[in-house]
């Protein structure tokens, strides 16, 4: 499981999984608009991760970020960890 720390948003963290083949799955956000997060943690559920980053990189709400803005960017930074392993520490 995946962990990413939210900024500028309700929800304060994100929960995921990705498949070895690169599908996002259990999707949960702590915090935030439980209807709408649960629907969009729902909607991504198999969906590839570069698939979902396009859908929601850039959507506003406020803090000129959202939730699905932060699920695009936590999913960004998963594919640049496990791309670049050796900077891990």
């Amino acid at each position: 499981m995946q962990t990413y720390m939210t900024r500028g948003t309700c929800s304060r963290q994100i929960l995921f999984d990705v498949t070895e083949d690169n599908k996002v799955t259990n999707v949960k956000f702590i915090g935030g608009c439980s209807g709408n997060l649960q629907a969009m943690s729902r909607l991504v559920e198999g969906k590839d991760v570069d698939e979902v980053i396009g859908l929601l990189k850039g959507i506003k709400c406020r803090s000129n970020t959202s939730c699905g803005d932060q699920l695009a960017t936590a999913l960004e930074k998963y594919k640049y960890k496990k791309e670049h392993p050796e900077e891990e520490k």
